[in-house]
């Protein structure tokens, strides 16, 4: 006899059961929607890539290089999972960008891998959501983004949520002012541990990474520190890079990102401008961006991005400038499921007819069909069975409704319709069935 395997699943994956699977899936329908609203059209490219390609843009310094998936193939290649969409979203475009004309939105729901340390809501296998904008350096493009994932939120179900951005210009510009500019990308990877390791944490690496004093430090973190309103921060920066004309640009942009969310009637608090926002991968150049849910636990950012003006230039002559961000689907999920706010069910059907009578299979199929095609999930019990079995099936699995007719009904040509959440029946017309079902499976 051949040995029994454990059926167990690798550190920092998951499995998806229906219960998760369905709101997950919702999530997606969610996000593919509201992307299809402003015009971004979808795409879709493959889970593993060549190494130099994923690496093209990445320091050796960079996290990533220790969290990546890389192995030999079949033809001895160095390959490597793709750890995020937006690399493989470059490529693409310096490949197609004659085809697919400029500018280029584009959405990707797509699995990536990253070595991380797994903890609450982040998993080494996880999907992503990303949508860009690639071809145009205009800061219009920078507050669609945000208005997005605004429109995205809402549409998840979420009001409690904070946009919170920042310009790369205006950490670079203070980097310039204090003789540490090519020490960019480092001090940038340290400063965006901020919120997770805490100030003197930050010191100590930077110092250590950097070779930069505590002082120098200090004063970065000090601007990554800057609190107060959206205007009252700008007018600081204003003030405080006065003689810099590259980070006044990305403080104007901020400053009109702020005023068109005003304009647009985005509810106030919506947008945060936040100078600790600073991405730590080393291809953002402009506007940054991460989002946070407002109520309790707190997981960190559930949709980040960013303007990465030089990207594409990896792969090609061609100037093409992008913008985009990823809704961390899984880790949003995690968030929802903390929150209560994942429903308690294991189908995507929320009718259930019970099977009384297997000779009037077709009649349970027939009434079945006609709801299906009224847009409503209907499910037929596989079996006779006696009630109490199929109503223990129905409840386990989370169904809104149970449709009953055995011999008596199908002569009066009635049904009853059983309502498992309020445990209420009623019994309607066969002619009144379909709209029976609507009305109690309105919201």
């Amino acid at each position: 006899m051949s040995r029994l395997v454990e059926p167990r699943v690798l550190k920092g994956f998951r499995d998806y059961p229906p219960a998760l699977m369905i709101p997950r899936e919702r999530l997606m329908e969610s996000a593919r929607r509201v992307y299809r609203s402003y015009g971004f059209a979808p795409i879709d490219t493959p889970a593993i890539e060549l190494t130099e390609v994923l690496l093209a843009k990445v320091e050796a310094g960079a996290e990533i290089n220790k969290q990546l998936y890389r192995f030999k193939d079949p033809g001895d290649r160095d390959v490597a999972l793709r750890f995020d969409l937006t690399i493989p979203l470059a490529r693409f475009v310096a490949a197609n960008h004659t085809e697919l004309g400029l500018p280029f939105k584009r959405y990707h729901l797509g699995t990536v891998w990253r070595g991380e340390n797994p903890q609450a809501g982040r998993f080494r296998e996880f999907m992503q959501c990303d949508f860009d904008t690639i071809g145009t350096l205009s800061n219009s493009a920078d507050v669609e983004i945000a208005l997005v994932i605004n429109d995205l939120f809402v549409a998840l179900g979420f009001e409690r949520f904070e946009i919170r951005v920042n310009h790369r210009s205006i950490l670079s510009g203070l980097l310039t002012q204090l003789g540490l500019a090519e020490k960019t990308s480092v001090l940038l990877r340290s400063l965006d541990k901020l919120a997770k390791i805490g100030r003197e944490k930050v010191i100590d690496e930077m110092g250590r990474e950097a070779s930069i004093s505590a002082e120098q430090a200090g004063q970065v973190i000090a601007l990554a520190e800057t609190v107060g309103t959206n205007a009252e921060i700008l007018d600081q920066l204003v003030h405080r890079f006065s003689e810099n004309p590259e980070a006044l640009k990305g403080v104007a942009n901020l400053r009109e990102m702020v005023a068109v969310f005003q304009t647009a009637g985005v509810p106030e608090g919506r947008l945060k401008v936040d100078l600790s926002i600073c991405r730590g991968l080393d291809y953002y150049t402009g506007t940054v961006y991460e989002t946070f849910l407002l109520d309790k636990p707190e997981i960190g950012s559930v949709c980040s991005g960013g303007r990465y003006d030089n990207l594409a230039g990896c792969y090609t002559k061609q100037s093409l400038p992008g913008v985009g961000a990823s809704l961390g689907l899984d880790r949003l999920l995690a968030a929802m499921e903390a929150l209560d706010l994942v429903p308690k069910t294991a189908t995507p059907a929320p009718v259930l007819v019970l099977m009384l009578d297997a000779s009037r299979l077709g009649d349970y199929q027939r009434i079945a069909r006609l709801l299906r095609a009224e847009g409503i999930g209907t499910e037929v019990y596989p079996e006779p069975k006696k009630l109490g079995p199929q109503f223990q099936y129905a409840e386990r699995r989370g169904f809104r409704l149970g449709l009953i007719a055995g011999s008596n009904e199908f002569t009066q040509g009635m049904w009853k319709v059983k309502d498992l959440l309020k445990r209420e029946e009623l019994t309607v017309p066969e002619t009144e069935l379909i709209d029976a079902v609507k009305r109690l499976l309105a919201p």
